[in-house]
């Protein structure tokens, strides 16, 4: 529609003018209700009509002939009964071309709000296109972080520091996994349980564990992007203790991460079947690395971390607040 009335502004409307002015004329010459009643509607719904389709000016040429024909026909309408044919045709003129005017107006106004919408919808697009480009941007720096690090743990001859630069590489090449799975290829949020499952599946892999499956219940929904990095961190050194430590070697269990919501609250769960806490375990008196990272990332959440026996095996359980 917008395409046809951009072909209509020029000598091609006043073309569809005419032929509408006719039509109308044909239309009350030929209808008695029309010219008993409403002898100038048609007239009027033509100017209103070519408005629409052609413009202010085609409109005018309406009016304009439709005056005509009141001054030649003297047949005024029934309010101008004691009126001249001039008055009558310049007040109907008026008439006609006021209301155009108001539609024009109207479709002008609509118009530019039109152009507002697909202005404002362009720069949303390159928003959220450099946005991605800044994501992109910053996953490989990490990434190239990470990859330092692992180069230089290769250098050492020390086995607890080439340990640990090694696990520090792979926690941020992690973060860098995260950071770039936290947004599909159109920029659309990905639901927690998509990236959850791969990156779960590649800790599975990497341990090297037999007889062990790793269940997700819940997770459907999106996570806050300030949330989704801390979360998956707490999930995958709840999941990579749990496989390291949890099950004696040859044991057959299971690992489930369920993600779920209480009230205002989300609540993450690992919680797994196998031989259960050492006697005398207490979380906050741990000073490992791992209890150190998720104890960060709980007070950076907002949430409190814990881990209680089950039967069979342990439960950790990470709580936190919703983003607005």
């Amino acid at each position: 529609m917008g395409t046809l009335r951009q072909d209509l502004r020029g000598p091609l409307g006043y073309v569809l003018g005419v032929a509408v002015f006719l039509l109308a004329l044909g239309v009350t010459s030929s209808t008695a209700w029309f010219q008993i009643h409403y002898p100038y509607l048609a007239y009027l719904l033509a100017a209103l009509a070519t408005c629409y389709a052609a413009g202010l000016g085609p409109a005018a040429l309406v009016a304009a002939m439709t005056s005509v024909v009141v001054f030649f026909t003297r047949a005024p309408p029934r309010f101008f009964d004691d009126s001249s044919p001039v008055a009558s045709s310049a007040v109907l003129l008026v008439v006609i071309l006021g209301c155009a005017w108001v539609l024009s107006a109207l479709l002008t106004s609509r118009d530019r709000l039109e152009q507002e919408r697909e202005r404002y919808a362009r720069l949303a697009e390159s928003r959220d296109l450099l946005y991605r480009e800044m994501q992109h941007r910053v996953s490989n720096n990490i990434q190239i972080v990470s990859g330092l690090l692992r180069l230089q743990s290769q250098g050492l001859s020390d086995a607890g520091a080439k340990r640990a630069l090694t696990e520090a590489s792979s926690r941020i090449a992690l973060i860098a996994r995260i950071q770039r799975q936290l947004h599909d290829s159109t920029g659309s949020p990905t639901p927690f349980r998509q990236f959850a499952e791969e990156l779960l599946t590649d800790a599975l892999g990497a341990a090297g564990v037999q007889g062990i499956a790793v269940e997700i219940v819940g997770g459907e929904g999106m996570l806050h992007p300030d949330q989704a990095t801390p979360v998956s961190l707490v999930m995958l050194e709840c999941v990579n203790n749990a496989l390291e430590h949890a099950f004696v070697p040859g044991q057959e269990g299971i690992v489930r991460v369920v993600l779920a919501r209480e009230g205002d609250k989300h609540v993450l769960t690992v919680g797994d079947n196998g031989k259960g806490l050492p006697k005398g375990f207490d979380a906050d008196a741990g000073k490992s690395l791992g209890l150190k990272i998720v104890r960060t990332m709980a007070a950076q959440l907002n949430g409190d971390f814990s881990i209680a026996p089950q039967q069979p095996g342990a439960l950790c359980t990470l709580h936190y607040p919703d983003l607005p």
